[in-house]
């Protein structure tokens, strides 16, 4: 039913590593909504997920880790709309959007100083208040 899913030319989820399931969807739609299966649930096993690196892997895993079953696959499920096909491409279009996050590598922090200009602001400001508050002392209430 459901085919590979490609996020780059070399990351692609296989048709073996998803299962998809369809079920009734909640909320408006009428007595539509009672008959016809449109929502989708769609299961991802993270290790059938080729082409990902360790470090890849891992942020993928910390992305997902809210939306993992008991076995450890991606749960991901739509009903935004009430055609069951573009809810599972709508399913599919998250995952891959979840893997490309993934395979983007955070830029790391690089601590830095405030400048002096900064560091002067900062220390003008805590006397001005220091002063309002000596001047507020010495007022007899």
């Amino acid at each position: 039913m459901s085919r590979a899913i490609s996020v780059t030319s070399t990351v692609r989820v296989p048709e073996a590593a998803i299962q998809v399931r369809a079920v009734r969807a909640s909320g408006p739609g009428g007595q539509n909504v009672n008959k016809v299966a449109t929502k989708v649930d769609l299961r991802v096993d993270l290790d059938g997920v080729e082409g990902l690196s360790a470090a890849a892997r891992a942020r993928l895993a910390a992305l997902c880790r809210h939306r993992l079953d008991a076995d450890g696959r991606l749960m991901v499920s739509s009903q935004a709309t009430r055609n069951q096909a573009r809810n599972l491409e709508d399913a599919r279009e998250r995952v891959r959007g979840l893997i490309a996050a993934a395979l983007r590598e955070p830029r790391p922090r690089r601590p830095s100083a405030p400048s002096a200009g900064a560091r002067e602001r900062r220390i003008e400001a805590k006397k001005r208040r220091g002063s309002l508050k000596r001047e507020r002392s010495r007022e007899g209430w």
